[in-house]
């Protein structure tokens, strides 16, 4: 009987039309994304050699004035994309991936962009995640929504009813059957993903295997619930239809709308504006002003005393850096703001399982919205450390030959994204058991299974 239920669904024109679809569109979205990584290491690479370059032409130039040498020297950081970020590209095509800054006020710097079409944005990537997280369901509504419908409908269920040993096991095969073919189809595309993007088996790389089964699992709890109702094939379809558009469309909409309106951060602009007035300000003050704040900042800067009829390079970057320290209270509630989204978007996401499995699919392959935050505090550590260390080589006027300017190379970052991991599975675990029991509970229930 399984062998027979399994070649009648496996020779179905439909079936072999929508595997044909779901394994076309896996493939593209793979070479999609393996593309995307090329172009954001080719990035790193080039980023690596113009800042080689750079510092020695810029050092050729300036060989005496070491302050204003380092007004215009970059040094960069970068947030290496992990081969996972294939499978979920994320925020990634939005948010920077390599922050070049100078030794001058950070804020400014910090939250620069590059450009983008704004049209290719609001198309999205058709990455792998796409593929999973949207086009798979479809393919389950489509294999599922008449398994029992149909057999009513063509007066075939009456005989299976008084052939079958047991009508809800002839129901659970088929529904064993199109979950079969489905999690036959998502597991040799995640096969191909670890091949072709070279994703190196991992805790993280597993972690993102056992969502996505949950996930399809999800979903096929779900249409199982809807046949447990026992009406129309049309019915079946217009329901489960229904619920795709309102969990993969509406809802993340919905949640996107209300978060963007509670919590609003025009702090962006007010860090902005008070960062460049606090920088700007300071040449119509008194030196001394600016030099007390910086002093109370860096107490260590205190042996270096600002000359008084000449111009400092002390006094320039101190007020630069008050520029930073000013504005620090707009760049705290900025953070804290979008720290306050990404908590409320996962608290949400708990009873949402779409959105839930887009944001555990973003943080295990590194390319959401808490990742980004990291690298910005990695950015900010990254700006401070070299400040420090050329504040002390310029207030010194240490000669420009005395720094290894050829050790100075492109630093990298990574962030851990699978301690959590169990706990994202839980609540899609959980709601995949209800459906499923309460499913089972309401055919077992209806007579017309025996």
């Amino acid at each position: 009987m399984i062998k027979l239920t399994f070649i009648k669904f496996i020779r179905s024109k439909a079936t072999i039309t929508g595997l044909s679809f779901i394994l076309l569109s896996g493939i593209a979205s793979l070479f999609l994304g393996k593309q995307f990584i090329e172009r954001q290491k080719t990035a790193i690479e080039e980023t690596a050699s113009f800042q080689k370059e750079f510092i020695e032409n810029y050092v050729s130039y300036i060989k005496d004035d070491l302050g204003l040498l380092l007004y215009y020297l970059k040094f960069s950081l970068v947030n290496e994309p992990q081969p996972l970020a294939g499978i979920s590209i994320g925020q990634r095509d939005v948010n920077p991936s390599i922050q070049s800054v100078t030794i001058r006020n950070l804020e400014s710097q910090k939250w620069d962009t590059g450009l983008n079409n704004p049209a290719n944005l609001l198309l999205g990537n058709l990455d792998l995640g796409f593929v999973i997280i949207y086009l798979f369901p479809l393919l389950l509504i489509a294999f599922s929504y008449n398994l029992l419908s149909e057999e009513k409908e063509e007066g075939t269920w009456k005989m299976i009813l008084f052939q079958a040993e047991s009508p809800l096991k002839v129901l659970r095969r088929k529904m064993l059957t199109s979950l079969g073919a489905v999690f036959f189809s998502v597991l040799l595309l995640l096969l191909l993903a670890k091949i072709i993007l070279a994703i190196p088996f991992s805790s993280a790389f597993l972690a993102v295997v056992f969502l996505v089964v949950l996930y399809l699992l999800l979903w096929a709890a779900l249409c199982y619930w809807v046949i447990s109702w026992q009406k129309s094939s049309a019915f079946n379809a217009l329901m489960l239809i229904g619920f795709w558009v309102a969990l993969t469309i509406l809802s993340p909409a919905i949640v996107n709308t209300y978060i963007s309106n509670a919590y609003p951060v025009p702090e962006a602009l007010e860090m902005v504006v008070k960062q460049r007035q606090g920088s700007h300000e300071k040449w119509d003050m008194e030196k001394s002003i600016t030099m007390t704040k910086f002093y109370a900042h860096y107490p260590q800067f205190r042996k270096y005393p600002l000359p008084k009829t000449q111009f400092s390079w002390l006094w320039y970057y101190a007020m630069h850096q008050m520029g930073d320290d000013e504005s620090v209270e707009e760049t705290t509630r900025l953070n804290q703001k979008l720290l306050e989204r990404e908590r409320v978007s996962k608290s949400i996401a708990l009873v949402l399982p779409v959105l839930h499995t887009q944001l555990a699919l973003n943080n295990l392959t590194q390319t959401g919205l808490k990742n980004h935050l990291e690298f910005l505090d990695s950015t900010k550590a990254f700006h401070e450390k070299k400040r420090l260390f050329f504040y002390e080589k310029i207030f010194e006027n240490k000669p420009v030959n005395s720094i290894n300017w050829k050790g100075i190379r492109v630093q990298k970052v990574s962030s851990s994204s699978t301690k959590d991991w169990l706990f994202n599975l839980l609540p899609i675990a959980l709601l995949s058991f209800l459906l499923t029991a309460i499913s089972e509970h309401r055919l077992r229930k209806d007579k017309i299974l025996y």
